[in-house]
């Protein structure tokens, strides 16, 4: 296969074409987009929910004529407050890029051709029967994402677990996300915050590990920019691996070698027992102890397995776990001086102090996710400073719907929408509302997503069916999974909206709604669900996800459980949905309240929001009678886990000697596909690049701009150089964003992976550079 390369080069000719000339949006000039407000011209403002990160920004989308003509923020949204960042300012030019995709294609004697989107339905729903009656239930996938509606996930959910039988669902969420399930899940026995975003109001000090909000989720670092301008007691701590713009922005930022975090959260642990800042209250009354295995692996073979153990222990032997990492010992292993890490612990110490600690794929991409997780949680239980506002963990999410469809919906391959596929009693709930024999759910989860992908290249999975992601550009150590989906006996579904580098190996193209052009539901980082309206009708025969897979469902002989008309689907799905999560601890707000507000958070009970969980004060589960109350677990307390620093799965040696670091920047989002069709956007970042420190640049010979090659064990790749930029890695580090597909930054990655919650570690391989 050759990757169309140049596929942005020429469309951005077009698209400054279509700028230029105004054709697209008559009246309204590109450059002062964002700065719309009035109604000259607008027919209506439309309510919706951004769907360019996980923060759940609301937006107000002019309409005029059928087009979506405007875009302005929501101020009655408590997310966002009116305000919105450059991609929600411009998020409705994504959907009139000049190659949207608007007709079905096929595969024919090796080329795609148009035909009628029924014709290319008949075909998946053939393809995927023949496939599971000759190799098996368990050779046919669905591969979705954190940018599914709940709808969406649900309905794949339901097809392929419920009524094929296969447990072979996952999510990218499972490549951002997945340690923060599982540090919540081992932590505290449920999934998701229990705090909300009035904690950003509230609190007195912010750390950011590993996250750079300012350019991830710059609406959230906006308001907590406005808590310090408006008070003089609060201050931002910036925890990383590279100077960004939060780093410009914050009090004080400190850098720590890769994987060390580890290290680090321990030193802040024993420095809070050490001077007696433990609030011995709250430990004694809630929290136990506990250990887990060690030296776990890093799952980069084939069929690798893990299942961790947990082992109660005492706060003594907590305590003597804790000795190898003094802050003067652990200064050594990550490079932060020891009085920063004792800084670090007496602010979260400091009974006085309400400290928000925040991180997103930092932590989450990394081998030991799971573990870095619990390590923060362990700081603030220790101190009590949790599920009050202003104080408590928040892990961030970077898709609209990572939380509500992935999280909640459980599109991943061990997951049901209220649990397990493994418990029986969850499967039998499954079982009697997607109305099928309990004996179709499996009880044995098959792959994750990066042994999915292994197992489609060894050739166990034979259809898959992609929709609303780009593996091809997000798989690391891309370049095995790109030829396992090319190869001749595999077939690949996708549904997307404009042409990518995974349509270019598919077999079937879908034409795929976007975002307002169909009604839907998604699920933000602070239990906020957000439905939103169809705005605008779909281009050509283009058609939402959840339609495609229930004509799907229905060919397949499955229309008792997909019975749903086109006028009211979404409603009818959302309140079968509802069903699963029944009850104080997860209640969802009816589909009538969700379509009068910008969002309702969870749990909702006797029509009230929960912004505090596991806090009587505000959650109406809590019934021990005491002023916490960690119901997840069955002791009713949060666990304080003992977890050692590993070094990673690969480090630099005298080969490879550079660690090799990715991630977004502000302008685009992902891979690019969407926001790389925003001529604004584009404009300010028309290509990716290798951001050096500025001494490995002079030792290289480079300047800003010369190509630089870099070359890792598994691939190499020719960017220009930015030295001196908006980040700055550290000395022996270099950062790529990966949102360019004209350099695939993934074909140089590592496919390691968190045992425990099978993250992948996007943030640290090894690599070496050489002047091009």
């Amino acid at each position: 296969m050759k990757l169309n390369r140049r596929r942005f080069m020429k469309y951005a000719a077009a698209s400054s074409a279509i700028a230029t000339a105004g054709s697209l949006f008559p009246g309204i000039s590109f450059g002062n987009w964002q700065q719309v407000t009035g109604n000259s011209g607008i027919v209506s403002w439309e309510k919706a929910p951004c769907r360019f990160c996980g923060t759940g920004c609301g937006v107000l989308v002019g309409v005029s004529d059928g087009r979506a003509v405007a875009v302005k923020g929501d101020p009655s949204c408590s997310v966002n407050k009116g305000l919105c960042c450059m991609k929600g300012y411009h998020s409705v030019q994504a959907l009139y890029g000049a190659d949207r995709i608007t007709t079905a294609r096929v595969r024919k004697n090796g080329e795609m051709v148009e035909v009628p989107i029924s014709e290319a339905l008949d075909l998946v729903a053939a393809k995927l029967a023949e496939t599971r009656e000759k190799h098996g239930k368990d050779s046919v996938a669905m591969y979705g994402s954190g940018q599914w509606t709940i709808p969406d996930g649900y309905v794949a959910s339901k097809l392929f677990k419920g009524c094929l039988g296969t447990n072979n669902v996952e999510a990218n969420a499972r490549l951002c996300m997945a340690s923060a399930v599982t540090g919540f899940m081992t932590t505290f026995g449920l999934d998701e915050p229990m705090g909300c975003y009035e904690d950003i109001d509230n609190a007195n000090v912010f750390i950011t590990w590993g996250n750079n909000m300012a350019e991830m989720h710059p609406v959230l670092f906006s308001r907590m920019l406005a808590n310090r301008k408006q008070r003089a007691d609060v201050q931002i701590i910036d925890f990383a691996t590279r100077l960004t713009r939060t780093s410009q922005a914050a009090d004080k930022s400190i850098l720590f070698n890769p994987q060390t975090d580890l290290a680090v959260a321990n030193a802040i642990c024993y420095e809070i027992i050490n001077n007696d800042w433990v609030n011995w209250n709250f430990v004694n009354e809630h929290v136990s102890f506990h250990k887990g295995k060690t030296n776990i692996g890093y799952g980069t073979e084939d069929h690798f397995a893990f299942t961790d153990k947990a082992e109660p222990i005492s706060l003594d032997e907590y305590k003597t776990f804790l000795e190898d990492y003094t802050p003067e010992k652990v200064e050594k292993i990550s490079g932060v001086p020891a009085k920063d890490i004792k800084y670090l612990a007496s602010l979260y110490g400091d009974p006085t102090v309400k400290v928000t600690s925040f991180w997103c794929m930092g932590m989450n991409q990394h081998t030991r996710g799971t573990w870095i997780n619990n390590l923060v949680y362990n700081i603030h239980l220790l101190v009590g400073k949790i599920s009050t506002p202003g104080s408590g963990p928040f892990s961030l999410t970077g898709q609209p719907s990572a939380c509500g469809t992935v999280r909640e919906v459980g599109t991943l391959t061990h997951a049901l929408p209220h649990g397990v596929v493994m418990n029986e009693e969850d499967r039998k709930t499954a079982a009697r509302i997607w109305d099928v024999p309990v004996e179709n759910i499996d009880p044995k989860p098959t792959y994750h997503t990066v042994e999915m992908f292994r197992a489609l290249d060894r050739g166990d999975i034979r259809f898959m069916w992609i929709q609303v992601t780009n593996p091809m550009v997000t798989m690391p150590n891309l370049n095995r999974y790109r030829k396992g989906a090319e190869k001749d006996d595999r077939f690949i579904v996708v549904s997307d909206v404009y042409p990518t580098p995974t349509t270019d190996v598919a077999d079937v193209i879908l034409p795929a709604a976007m975002w307002i052009e169909q009604e839907g539901l998604f699920g933000n980082s602070e239990r906020r669900t957000q439905h939103f309206d169809e705005i605008l009708t779909p281009p050509g025969e283009a058609m939402s996800d959840t339609w495609q897979i229930i004509e799907v469902a229905r060919r397949l002989g499955f229309e008792k459980q997909f019975p749903w008309s086109r006028d009211d689907y979404i409603g009818k799905i959302w309140e079968e949905y509802r069903l699963f999560h029944a009850g104080a601890k997860h209640e969802m707000a009816p589909y009538t309240v969700l379509k009068k507000r910008s969002g309702v958070q969870w749990p909702f009970v006797n029509g009230k929001e929960t912004r505090w969980r596991y806090n009587p004060k505000y959650d109406p589960a809590c019934s021990n009678g005491k002023d916490f109350d960690f119901y997840g677990k069955k002791d009713n307390r949060a666990w304080i886990w003992a977890r050692p620093y590993e070094p990673a799965a690969e480090s630099p040696d005298g080969e490879f000697n550079f660690w090799l670091n990715t991630g977004r920047v502000i302008e685009h989002w992902h891979t690019g596909s969407m926001t790389r069709r925003v001529p604004v956007l584009n404009n300010a970042m028309p290509s990716s690049y290798v951001e050096l420190h500025p001494d490995d640049a002079a030792d290289l010979g480079v300047v800003n701009g010369e190509m630089v090659k870099i070359i890792s064990r598994r691939g190499e790749i020719q960017m220009p150089a930015q030295i001196r930029g908006r980040g700055v890695p550290a000395r022996g580090m270099v950062f790529v964003p990966f949102f360019d597909e004209s350099y695939l930054i993934n074909e140089l990655t590592l496919d390691a992976f968190c045992p425990i919650s099978k993250q992948p570690d996007y943030k640290k391989c090894a690599v070496r550079l050489e002047k091009a």
